[in-house]
């Protein structure tokens, strides 16, 4: 029987899970060990959420934390001339593929005796946080920086999280959670490992979605890399099980305005970061870029720099198909068919772009691209 555990994987070092942890005693983000992944038999189907899957998780807490997210929508349509599968993330309680994460790590942090959280996030990440905290009688403390519209920190506020503003760049909010993180348990959505359990969970559903097989290609919006790391973990458990006889070729969207860790996959020149509609994924130093650029290497897969127009126009054109996205993860869509064009992906083989978050989340970035103003 394998015992998950704690694991540094730039150092190999380990720690056991009984005590709650963040972070290595030298500050470097933590992944979980292998775990073995699990059989289709393995599947709850009496249970319609993430939790259908939870023998694939290191521990089943006695009381999950669960709203119904996860059994998203797979859509088959067309997009750029040629076949594709959109998976519609944003249908999730807090609108957006977030609440993956927030519903394992936070229930499996109180089952490990944890009440009080630290998040900081202006966005899709403090709202899931916010959310499932008020759903499991936790307590959560969200940094966001003080420029941040207050439009972005309603949803959370409404579910009872304390929002402090932090002066300053959405550096200097990070932080200052990590100052504060001595005296409240720091669940960070980009931190903590057990969140990463909990975005697995879209690997395992995309392959019960298609049969229980795996796809060929799969395209996330990446900003700290999450996406690209759960379903770097979720297909690898599936391959380890023998479920899956390849893992496939993951993807990430990045815009080039801020895209270092597609700029560090196709070797381009850093640059500094500028302003971006695709805004969600603007993360200047994602802390765990090593381990993303593995899975992508891992997989065979790759990355796209995309302009803002392309961002933009696909952002129009989902919405013309009925698909309202937040810029952010629209440009998944735009890698679709920038890789098409190339020939990196072919219209025969079976591509998923992830569509993360919902519009109504940037309705100003929407009025923005229309002309209008509100």
């Amino acid at each position: 029987m394998t015992i998950p555990a704690y694991l540094d994987p730039r150092t190999g070092r380990t720690w056991p899970i009984e005590t709650p942890r963040w972070c290595s005693p030298e500050g470097q983000p933590l992944l979980l060990t292998d775990l073995p992944g699990i059989r289709r038999d393995a599947i709850d189907a009496s249970e319609r959420s993430i939790w259908r899957y939870r023998a694939a998780l290191p521990f089943v807490p006695d009381s999950p934390i669960s709203l119904g997210e996860g059994c998203t929508p797979l859509l088959a349509t067309r997009w750029a001339g040629a076949d594709v599968r959109f998976k519609c993330e944003w249908f999730m309680p807090s609108g957006s593929f977030k609440d993956r994460g927030a519903s394992v790590m936070l229930s499996l942090l109180r089952a490990q005796g944890v009440r009080h959280v630290l998040e900081d996030s202006s966005g899709n990440g403090g709202a899931a946080i916010a959310t499932y905290a008020a759903a499991g009688g936790m307590r959560a403390r969200i940094l966001v920086p003080d420029s941040t519209s207050p439009a972005k920190t309603v949803q959370s506020r409404a579910a009872g999280a304390q929002i402090e503003l932090v002066p300053g760049s959405r550096q200097d909010c990070a932080d200052a959670a990590l100052a504060q993180a001595n005296d409240i348990f720091y669940a960070s959505h980009n931190w903590h490992p057990y969140f990463l359990q909990g975005t697995k969970t879209l690997a395992y559903e995309l392959w019960e979605d298609l049969g229980f097989r795996a796809p060929d290609n799969v395209i996330v919006p990446c900003g700290a890399g999450s996406n690209v790391l759960g379903c770097g973990i979720g297909f690898s458990e599936l391959l380890r099980a023998g479920q899956i006889s390849r893992l496939p070729r993951i993807f990430a969207a990045q815009p080039a305005h801020c895209g270092p860790i597609a700029r560090a996959f196709l070797k381009a020149a850093p640059e500094a970061a500028r302003p971006t509609i695709a805004e969600g994924t603007a993360i200047a130093q994602p802390i765990r870029m090593p381990e993303v650029l593995s899975v992508l290497h891992e997989s065979r897969g790759g990355a796209v720099l995309l302009d803002e127009a392309e961002i933009a126009e696909a952002t129009r054109g989902l919405a013309l198909q009925g698909l309202y996205v937040e810029p952010t993860c629209a440009q998944a869509a735009a890698a679709f068919a920038r890789l098409l064009a190339a020939g990196t992906i072919r219209a025969h083989e079976t591509t998923v772009v992830v569509l993360t978050g919902s519009g109504l989340k940037s309705t100003q970035r929407h009025a923005e691209l229309m002309g209008m103003k509100l």
